[in-house]
C-alpha cells in the first residue's frame, strides 16, 4: 500500500478519530503486526501537538502462555504498579488509540474458565478507574492487517498479497480510498458521513420512541424499550470537556442504549461473533424481562454461555444499533471476523455495558445517575449482528403512534 495512503489513514485516526489537542498524551494499543504503520501514526500524533505518545504492544501467543502458566490468583491480582498506572491514566486522561489486527482464531485452546474467572475478579478493582475516565477522554478503535487475520479472510492468496488485500478493504470501508484504490480526501469524506449520521439521529430522536419491534423471516421477533430521555447518537461523540472525536473507524451506525430489564422475545444472529479469539456461529438468544434466559449456537455455545454469564449485567442489552443492509461493509461481501467491521455491516445489538452518553444532557448527571435511569453496567460490551435483507423495525412512540424505521433491511425514511 502506498505510503501516502497510509499517511492519510494515520492522520484520519489521529485527527478525526481521537482529535488530539495540543499538549495531550496519547497511548496506542496494538499487536506486533504493523510496526511501520505504528511509526507513521506516532509521527502524526506528534505533528498534531501530542505531548507524549506511548505504545503498548500485545501478542496473542504470549497471552496464551500467561493463561497457561500463571495461577488464577496471579491472573486475578492487580499489582500496585498496575494500579498506579490506572490511576495516572484516570487523572491525566490520555487519548487512547486501539488498533485491531489479531488472528480471529488466535486464542483457540485457551482455558476459557480461567480467563473468564480472572476477568470477573479484576473487574471490580479496575471499575473505579474506568468510571473516572468515562466520557472524559477521547478514544478511537481502528484496524490494521495482521498476517494471520489476512490469511483467514483470503486463504487462497500468498500472505503478502492477503495483507495487501486486507489493507484495501480496511481503507475502503474507512473512506480513505475508493473501489479502484484511488486516494480520497478522508477528512472531507468523514465530515459528510458524520453529517448524514447526525441528521438520521436527529430524526429518530424527534419521534419520541418508546419501543422498537424487530421481525425477520429467520425467526427474529422481539421488542426492546427505550429509556424515556434516551437518545440516538452516531459518528461524532463529545467528551464532558467539549472535545469531539470519532470512537470507531469505520462506523455506519445510529445507536442507543435501551432500558435495562425491558426486552422481550428472540433474536437470531446473522454473522459469526468473534469473542476472545474464537468464533460463535449461528446462535439465537431469547430475552424475558430484559434478560437473556435461553440461548443456542451451532458452534461455540459454551463460550456464548460464558459470555452471557460474565457478571450480573452481561445478560442484558447495552446497545441497539441501526445499520442499513446496503452498508459499504456489507456490500464488500467480506466477513471480517472482527466485530469492529462486522458490526458496522448490518444492524446489531450488544450484550453488557451501555453508554451514558445516550442519555439526553448526560453531562448534567453522574455516571450512577445515568445507570439509575436504565443504562446497563457490565464488565463486557459485546456486539452481535442481527440485520437481514428482510429485517423490519417498527417504532411505537410515547404518544401511541406507529412509525416504520426499517423496511426490508433498509432505512424507511
Amino acid at each position: 500500500m502506498k505510503k501516502t495512503t497510509l499517511k492519510n489513514y494515520a492522520r484520519l485516526i489521529a485527527q478525526k478519530g481521537v482529535n488530539i489537542q495540543k499538549g495531550q498524551d496519547v497511548i496506542i494499543f496494538c499487536e506486533l503486526d504493523q510496526p511501520e504503520f505504528i511509526k507513521t501514526l506516532v509521527r502524526e500524533c506528534y505533528e498534531l501537538g501530542a505531548r507524549k505518545v506511548s505504545v503498548e504492544w500485545s501478542y496473542q501467543p504470549l497471552e496464551k502462555l500467561h493463561y497457561r502458566y500463571r495461577t488464577l490468583k496471579t491472573l486475578s491480582t492487580l499489582e500496585e504498579w498496575e494500579k498506579a498506572k490506572w490511576q495516572h491514566r484516570a487523572e491525566s486522561l490520555p487519548c487512547r488509540i486501539i488498533l485491531l489486527s489479531e488472528d480471529p482464531d488466535g486464542l483457540a485452546g485457551i482455558n476459557q474458565h480461567k480467563m473468564a474467572t480472572s476477568k470477573q475478579r479484576l473487574f471490580p478493582i479496575i471499575k473505579p478507574y474506568r468510571d473516572a475516565m468515562e466520557n472524559r477522554h477521547q478514544w478511537c478503535i481502528a484496524g490494521v492487517p495482521g498476517k494471520a487475520w489476512a490469511k483467514k479472510l483470503f486463504p487462497e492468496l500468498h500472505p503478502g498479497k492477503a495483507v495487501e488485500m486486507l489493507w484495501h478493504k480496511i481503507l475502503l470501508t474507512s473512506r480513505v480510498i475508493d473501489e479502484d484504490g484511488n486516494d480520497l480526501d478522508p477528512m472531507a469524506e468523514w465530515d459528510a458521513h458524520n453529517a448524514d449520521l447526525s441528521a438520521r439521529c436527529d430524526y429518530l430522536n424527534s419521534l419520541g420512541i418508546d419501543s422498537l419491534h424487530y421481525t425477520a423471516s429467520n425467526g427474529t421477533d422481539f421488542t426492546v424499550w427505550m429509556i424515556p430521555d434516551g437518545r440516538f447518537t452516531g459518528g461524532i461523540e463529545k467528551t464532558l470537556q467539549g472535545n469531539v472525536f470519532n470512537p470507531n473507524i469505520p462506523t455506519e451506525e445510529c445507536f442507543i442504549s435501551p432500558m435495562r430489564g425491558r426486552t422481550e422475545g428472540i433474536v437470531y444472529s446473522t454473522k459469526p461473533l468473534s469473542y476472545e479469539g474464537q468464533l460463535i456461529e449461528d446462535f439465537n438468544i431469547r430475552f424475558h424481562e430484559g434478560k437473556a434466559v435461553e440461548w443456542h449456537a451451532a458452534k461455540g455455545e459454551k463460550l456464548l454461555g460464558r459470555l452471557i454469564g460474565m457478571d450480573e449485567g452481561s445478560a442484558y442489552l447495552g446497545e441497539c444499533a441501526l445499520v442499513p443492509y446496503s452498508s459499504p461493509i456489507n456490500r464488500s461481501g467480506l466477513l471480517f471476523c472482527n466485530t469492529l467491521y462486522d458490526e458496522n455491516a448490518v444492524c446489531h445489538l450488544a450484550l453488557g455495558m451501555g453508554f451514558p452518553e445516550t442519555i439526553k444532557d448526560f453531562e448534567k448527571y453522574t455516571l450512577d445517575e445515568c445507570r439509575e435511569k436504565g443504562i446497563n453496567d457490565s464488565v463486557i460490551h459485546e456486539d452481535f449482528m442481527s440485520g437481514t435483507p428482510d429485517l423490519n423495525i417498527t417504532a411505537t412512540t410515547r404518544d401511541g403512534k406507529t412509525v416504520q424505521i426499517f423496511k426490508d433491511g433498509e432505512w424507511a425514511f
